[in-house]
């Protein structure tokens, strides 16, 4: 059964622009779908919040740095953001919309890559995510399902929705956010991601390419990230004989354990790509992998989540107390046997004994807790505001969480209407209480805005659960310029929550404006100010009819009605422009004055009297030489 038939997005016009045909992909965060874009007519994505999170100013932060983190990125191989809106619960980018499939699923479908392929793949994304190194950017979420494989063969990196400036990648005490089969175990121990990290997780997927299969596996999401601290990741050669020994190094370098010895960036990671790939000979490169497809199971590696990371022991909690090291192999025939790389890593001390104490008695689900017994009770919170339930729920020693969003016709917009866990219930200490955040009634009046300026229309709107629509603007010669004179829908008309509503706004009494061509731009300046308009002149001047210095026009003409306040810029003359007389004498009087006035000028004729033919014989300007446009030509008749 199609599912998409079930989704109230699928079939409706967001924010009047983008008409949702199908959804193409779910995420723990949002959901993607192909729209049509009516104003431009093309073929689109669009990447919609769950409604759920839509309502967590910090997810909507991190949602909006997106778009705005990829659009500064003009890069071929990033996918572009066009677009970034909201419409009442639905928070989206719109983004450009690729034709093909992800590398996972051409990893599903055919499992190891030859070594050709899998370089081809990973050398524009390394050089897409150089690009957002070099200005600061950290992608934090490579994987597969991140890669887009386009129909005609353009690579792409999409969903930068983990992003962050370099800068502000700093530890902390909360939770990693990312996907546990690429995380680098800086990530997992210490909550720090910079440019390395991206690099750690590009040698996850050039050895997942290379092998059709993961380097660490396990039961739950807590054991893959136990063999990320505490294990190398294994040389692709190990499970696809033949592989040449410049890809076990590639695949080592970008992978060490230890951040220091990583190559410091995607960029350097790419010249160590294309100094292996000239190494090798097209027999390597085209090599097939032998048997090499693994089935991949979904343990829930694979989707990006929050996950809690353990508080380190006192002894443990400096990065540098362990050290590894991780080098490329230097030059000269392999070994026999399995090639690997030697680490020597330092005790871990109590932090690793209780995650192996965790992971024996099977207690990691994806999230560890080290707990020393204390418990506390969910302080009251009911009818208080977001941020002041939060920072109780914080001094209880409680983790505020999502927070979702219901009517209600008992407490306030914007207040907590409801805590689970609930109020008083006995917990354990940093559990995570979830606050569900009043709407106000499911059913809202349209308030009377009359007269009310526009910015405290658009405050009494949203205070009503209502949102602020399109404004557009009218003469009133009773209500007062900025202020609202009605909306649509009209007051006291009910509406759902989030409902726009749109507002016409007073331009004030209209002002005759008056003609000033002609005039000096002093006195024109004047005679429009006096009217209550704004002026200016227009830098270049032109060639037109009036004197030199006037004014040849205006860009609101005479008899237009303006704002006071509307601007009117003036236009000067720089007199009449030169034309060339054109040469008449010797033809008939009609024939002459045709040709005179088909050059821009006033013909006179003067004849002598009596007289019997009518040939030209003289002309006051001589043909040839130029006059003003518009000035008179006297030409003189033959008489008797």
């Amino acid at each position: 059964m199609d599912t998409t038939l079930q989704d109230p997005l699928v079939g409706r016009l967001l924010d009047g622009r983008y008409r949702v045909d199908a959804r193409i992909a779910v995420g723990g965060m949002a959901t993607v779908y192909r729209a049509v874009d009516t104003r431009l007519d093309r073929v689109l994505a669009l990447k919609v919040m769950h409604p759920a999170l839509a309502a967590d100013a910090a997810f909507v932060e991190r949602f909006i740095r997106e778009a705005k983190s990829v659009a500064r990125l003009a890069h071929p191989n990033v996918v572009a953001v066009f677009d970034q809106g909201a419409e009442g619960a639905y928070v989206y980018l719109a983004m450009e919309y690729v034709s093909g499939c992800t590398l996972r699923d051409v990893l599903r479908e055919r499992g190891a890559l030859q070594p050709r392929a899998a370089l081809d793949i990973l050398e524009p994304v390394l050089a897409a995510l150089g690009a957002a190194h070099r200005v600061g950017f950290v992608h934090r979420d490579m994987k597969p399902e991140n890669v887009l494989i386009g129909d005609d063969g353009r690579v792409k990196v999409a969903d930068f929705g983990l992003v962050r400036s370099v800068g502000s990648a700093t530890a902390t005490t909360g939770a990693v956010l990312g996907t546990v089969s690429y995380l680098a175990p800086e990530q997992i121990e210490h909550g720090t991601a910079d440019t390395r990290a991206d690099v750690y997780a590009c040698g996850v997927v050039l050895y997942e390419m290379l092998t059709g299969g993961k380097p660490h596996s396990g039961d739950t999401p807590a054991q893959v990230l136990y063999r990320h601290l505490n294990t190398d990741v294994p040389a692709p050669s190990a499970a696809v004989p033949g592989l040449p020994l410049e890809l076990d190094e590639l695949v080592a370098a970008a992978t060490a354990r230890n951040p220091e010895v990583r190559p410091h960036d995607a960029v350097a990671l790419l010249a160590l790509l294309r100094e292996a790939r000239a190494a090798l000979t097209d027999e390597q490169l085209d090599a097939l992998p032998p048997g090499a497809r693994t089935e991949q199971r979904d343990t829930g590696e694979d989707r990006t989540s929050v996950i809690a990371r353990p508080v380190p022991a006192p002894e443990a909690a400096d990065p540098h107390a362990v050290q590894h090291t991780s080098r490329l192999a230097t030059p000269g025939p392999p070994p026999a046997g399995p090639r690997r790389r030697t680490f020597r890593p330092a005790p871990r001390g109590p932090l690793l004994i209780v995650l192996g104490v965790l992971l024996v008695l099977g207690l990691g689900g994806g999230v560890w807790y080290i707990n020393a017994g204390q418990f506390t009770r969910v302080p009251a919170v009911l009818g208080q505001t977001e941020q002041a339930a939060r920072e109780r729920l914080a001094d209880a020693g409680l983790e505020p969480g999502t927070t979702k969003r219901a009517f209600s016709d008992v407490y306030e917009r914007g207040t907590v209407m409801a805590v689970d866990p609930a109020p008083g219930e006995r917990v354990r200490s940093h559990v995570t209480v979830t606050l569900t955040l009043s709407r106000g009634p499911e059913i809202v009046k349209v308030p009377n805005l009359k007269n009310k300026p526009l910015d405290e229309a658009r405050r009494i709107l949203t205070e009503q659960g209502l949102a602020p629509g399109v404004v557009t603007s009218a003469f009133s010669t009773t209500v007062a310029q900025g202020a609202v004179i009605g909306s649509d829908p009209e007051p006291g008309t009910e509406r759902a929550p989030d409902s726009a509503v749109a507002l016409v706004v007073s331009k004030g009494a209209p002002v005759d404006v008056p003609d000033v061509t002609g005039e000096t731009v002093a006195d024109a300046t004047a005679a429009l100010q006096e009217a209550g308009l704004k002026v200016s002149v227009a830098p270049e001047r032109v060639h037109s009819p009036e004197d030199a210095g006037s004014v040849a026009a205006q860009s609101l003409a005479e008899g237009s009605r303006a704002a006071k306040g509307d601007a009117v810029t003036l236009t000067v003359s720089k007199g009449p422009r030169p034309v060339e007389v054109p040469d008449v004498v010797g033809l008939s009087t009609d024939e002459a004055r045709e040709k005179l006035e088909a050059a821009g000028f006033e013909v006179k004729v003067q004849k002598s009297f009596p007289f019997l033919g009518d040939e030209v014989t003289g002309q006051s300007v001589e043909g040839g030489l130029t006059a003003p446009e518009g000035s008179t030509v006297a030409i003189t008749v033959k008489g008797i």
